[in-house]
């Protein structure tokens, strides 16, 4: 495919928004970053402040938006953790619909490429193990999660259609837990949550037993894998995460061990819906791609050490 000119990317001052932003402005290509800042900050771009090649609008993307032509959308626009959903709900659910046709809009007056975030949370609790992109999920429609999973899940509905009614040229990335600088330090994630009580000498909340899996992927082999898919071209949703499972338990325990810390681990009530096991098959990624994730657990939280340090400093 042709090299990018100018691409647009919503939700750019977000943790995986703003590192996209590095990949893309890397490529060569003029980025202009759009974000409401509800989640986002601009701490995130702060270093792009004299790069020419790079613009910023501030806006909320469930109102139309037409910031010039480009070749290429990124919606990445949404709030992403439980603790921001939840807070965030009817917004939330905004930003996957109108949000995600406005977007899909500016894609279709410029005949423009359109890649979009979408979520393991489209798999909800489930039955199946590891996740394939075939597989149509487990939610509930109204839990308190339900607000960012089907949100998703419209959105990507959404999508297909544009895509099939159209001809709009789609692309979804199902991401799974993703973590590294960058991450908000007090979100409600596995690796946020624990470094920063690791750091902070607090003792480390695990809910339930710790006997729930997740799967964690490093945010550069993460936006390896986007780009990679943007020029694929490939429509159907495609799974980006590390499939190396980890206990919750097993992962505070590495916690404390890369941050030297003597914290306790203490164990708290398990939250409604929250999922037993997610693991992505990235079988697609591997023959579509070529991809897969080169970081491990341990070498991503020691990469991630000096920023969580710097959150810590910060918040003394």
């Amino acid at each position: 495919m042709a090299q990018w000119k100018r691409v647009l990317i919503t939700g750019a001052a977000g943790f995986l928004g703003s590192h996209l932003t590095d990949a893309v402005l890397a490529e060569g290509a003029e980025v202009v970053g759009v974000d409401n800042l509800c989640t986002g900050s601009l701490e995130n771009l702060a270093h792009l402040k004299s790069n020419s090649k790079f613009s910023f609008e501030q806006h909320d993307i469930c109102k139309p938006f037409d910031f010039g032509e480009v070749d290429f959308v990124f919606n990445f626009a949404s709030p992403a953790s439980p603790v921001d959903y939840m807070k965030l709900g009817p917004e939330t659910l905004r930003v996957g619909s109108d949000g995600t046709v406005n977007a899909l809009e500016v894609a279709k007056k410029y005949g423009a490429g359109f890649l979009h975030a979408s979520t393991s949370e489209c798999y909800g609790d489930p039955e199946q193990h590891p996740q394939k992109e075939t597989y149509w999920g487990n939610v509930n429609p109204i839990g308190p999660r339900s607000v960012y999973d089907e949100a998703k899940r419209f959105s990507e509905a959404t999508i297909m259609a544009y895509h099939n009614y159209y001809k709009v040229r789609t692309s979804m990335v199902r991401i799974f837990n993703t973590y590294g600088p960058r991450l908000q330090p007090n979100d409600g994630r596995v690796i946020s949550n624990l470094m920063m009580q690791a750091l902070q000498g607090q003792d480390l909340t695990i809910y339930g037993d710790g006997s729930q899996t997740r799967s964690f992927c490093f945010q550069s082999d993460l936006v390896r894998g986007i780009v990679a898919l943007a020029k694929s071209g490939e429509p159907l949703p495609t799974n980006i995460g590390n499939p190396e499972e980890w206990t919750i338990l097993d992962c505070a325990k590495t916690v404390l061990e890369v941050t030297g810390s003597s914290s306790k681990i203490v164990y708290r009530p398990m939250p409604q819906d929250d999922p037993k096991q997610r693991k992505p098959d990235i079988t697609k990624a591997k023959a579509l791609l070529g991809w897969e994730p080169k970081v491990n657990l341990r070498e991503g939280l020691e990469l991630s050490m000096d920023y969580f340090k710097g959150r810590v400093a910060a918040n003394a």
